[in-house]
This record gives structure tokens, C-alpha cells and sequence, in this order.
């Protein structure tokens, strides 16, 4: 994952000042399901200026009609609408091709990702419930914590309703990538956008696993406590952010980001271009577990092919088998509450 999402933009704006038309693509719609929040709002505003998109659905329970027109003044060509309260989901989401789904609360300090558990879970399986409905094929992004079973739930309302492809849900994981290639690569002293690393597991402290073995470009420079230390500073980077906010927020403006690249990576692979390959956790048989964050070419249909976990050295090794209790545990928690509730 390059920085593509900066590049389309820029290449955006050179287009719009030659009176650039979208016709080039095809028409795309995306969705936002809680986009007058703190990641919403930001993540409007750069799905807005992705040339990929040609109309932008924005839905929130409240709030939504300003955010709107706010984003709809920058002169790019994605058409934006506003929709606000239950009784507007169902138009917001008719047609879009992506939905994004940041809905939910934010952590606060103190808070674990399971904390935010009952109250987020509730708003993904109501929304996923009127996806099933309105947009059965979309491919399903979902952000709202915890992503871990978040998604499970999301799996099996969809499940219920007979729309189920594992191939179009995806967990958005890109912001612990992101964050991984910013921590590698200022530590070894690396340009930042020629970085990459994978990051595989699930969404949440321990379960976050960089693999820094494959990090690229290689580095000679970093010792084993530099990587343990990278490596809990990836699984910690949510709870550095709310402490350093001190309690008025969470990672919003990263996690717009990440979310915005990943739609991009979901589109092109829509639009057929080849190689997307991203960090993502969807159904895998990559380990036992049934839902897992690796490797994925996208695609036309979403996901083409779940990559496996290539070569770990024995830190990672160790990792992998440590996490996979906790990530057995959220998933089944989750799958628990889509059928208890």
C-alpha cells in the first residue's frame, strides 16, 4: 500500500483544473454510516476528493444535512448527499457499490476496545441489517469497534438474511499497517512512503501482529528490542492517541485516513485494476480461526484471494500463537450476540 490515496488526490486536482470529466470510471457509489462523527466528518472529506468516486452517500443519525453541504462545495466530481435518522438509511444505502461503516461510540481513556462492545455491536447489526436489504452486493468496510467481532456480527446478520459473501466484508486493519510503516520507517530511518509492512491478526492490542521480518525496504539497523518495541507501539498506538487527547477523543483523523485508503484499494479492485493487495481481516483459512487480518488481493468481487502468512521468525511465531486465544474469544462473542440479541 503505496501513498495512492495522496497521489489520486493530487492527480485529482490537476484534472479538475483541465476540466476534468469522470466518465474515464465507472460510476461508484460509496456510503458512510456515521459520517457526522469524528471519522466520518474527515473521511468525507477525502472519499469526496477520490476521483474513483462519483457519488457519495452520507448517513448519521444526526448532523448528517451540514456535513453535507459542507463537503459538497469542494469542486471535485462526487455528487454528495445528506440522509439523516433511521428512516432515511434505506435511500442512502440503495445502489452504493462500497459502504463504509465508522458508526459507534469512540474510546475513551480507561476504555478497551471490549468496553465499546454492547453499544457499537447493537448499531453494526442494525445497520448491517438494512444493508442486507438495500444494498445486498456492496462491499462492507467495517471501522466501528471492536473490529473483531464486529465484523463475525456483521457475518451473521448477513447470514440470517441469505446475502452473506465473505468475499465483499472486510475489517478495516489499515490503520495499524499505517501506523507499522510510520514507526518502522522513522526508527530505521527509512522514507516513510517507500515502506511497507504487512500486519496480520486481528484489531486490537495483542491481536495486532506487524511482521517486521518482511518489512520492505529491510533494515540492518534495527536490534531485537527495537523491534519488540516497535511492535508493542503498533498493538498500543490506539491508547497513545486517547492519552495524549486526554479524553477528548480517539484516533479520528488516522483512522479517516486508513479508512480512505482502503476504499480506494476496494474500488480499483472494483474497477478491475490489477495487483490490490491490502491488509484486511475477513473469513480465512490462513489459521484455525475463522475470521483473520492478512494479506488479500481485491478485486471485482471483493476479495480474489486470501494470502497467506509467508516466513515468521520465532518472535513472531511466538505472537501468532499468543494471540489467537483472545481472537478466538472476540469472534465468538460476537457470533454469540448476532444470535442472543
Amino acid at each position: 500500500m503505496r501513498s495512492a490515496l495522496l497521489k489520486s488526490t493530487s492527480e485529482l486536482l490537476r484534472r479538475s483544473r483541465r476540466g476534468y470529466s469522470s466518465s474515464a470510471n465507472p460510476e461508484r457509489k460509496v456510503a458512510i454510516l456515521g459520517a457526522a462523527g469524528g471519522i466520518g466528518q474527515p473521511l468525507a472529506l477525502l472519499m469526496k476528493i477520490n476521483p474513483l468516486v462519483s457519488s457519495l452517500s452520507l448517513f448519521d443519525i444526526a448532523g448528517t444535512p451540514g456535513v453535507a453541504a459542507d463537503v459538497s462545495h469542494i469542486n471535485s466530481p462526487a455528487l454528495v448527499k445528506g440522509f439523516m435518522g433511521d428512516d432515511q438509511l434505506g435511500e442512502a444505502l440503495e445502489g452504493s457499490d462500497v459502504v463504509i461503516i465508522p458508526a459507534g461510540v469512540p474510546r475513551k481513556p480507561g476504555m478497551t476496545r471490549d468496553d465499546l462492545f454492547n453499544i457499537n455491536a447493537g448499531i453494526v447489526k442494525g445497520l448491517c441489517t438494512a444493508i442486507a436489504k438495500y444494498c445486498p452486493n456492496a462491499l462492507v468496510n467495517m471501522i466501528s469497534n471492536p473490529v473483531n467481532s464486529t465484523v463475525p456480527i456483521a457475518a451473521e446478520v448477513f447470514k440470517k438474511a441469505g446475502t452473506y459473501d465473505e468475499k465483499k466484508l472486510f475489517g478495516v486493519t489499515t490503520l495499524d499497517v499505517v501506523r507499522a510503516k510510520t514507526f518502522y520507517a522513522g526508527k530505521a530511518g527509512l522514507p516513510v512512503s517507500e515502506v511497507n509492512v504487512p500486519v496480520v491478526g486481528g484489531h486490537a492490542g495483542v491481536t495486532i501482529l506487524p511482521l517486521f521480518s518482511q518489512a520492505t525496504p529491510a533494515s540492518n539497523s534495527l536490534s531485537q528490542e527495537d523491534i519488540v518495541a516497535l511492535t508493542k507501539r503498533t498493538q498500543d498506538g490506539g491508547t497513545e492517541v486517547v492519552e495524549a487527547k486526554a479524553g477528548k477523543g480517539s484516533a479520528t483523523l488516522s483512522m479517516a485516513y486508513a479508512g480512505a485508503v482502503f476504499a480506494d484499494a476496494c474500488l480499483k479492485g472494483l474497477n478491475g485494476v490489477p495487483d490490490i493487495v491490502e491488509c484486511s481481516y475477513v473469513q480465512s483459512t490462513v489459521t484455525e480461526l475463522p475470521f483473520f487480518a492478512s494479506k488479500v488481493r481485491l478485486g471485482k468481487n471483493g476479495v480474489e484471494e486470501v494470502l497467506g502468512l509467508g516466513e515468521l521468525n520465532d518472535f513472531e511465531k511466538q505472537g501468532l500463537e499468543n494471540l489467537k486465544g483472545e481472537l478466538k474469544d472476540s469472534i465468538e462473542k460476537g457470533i454469540k450476540f448476532a444470535h442472543g440479541n
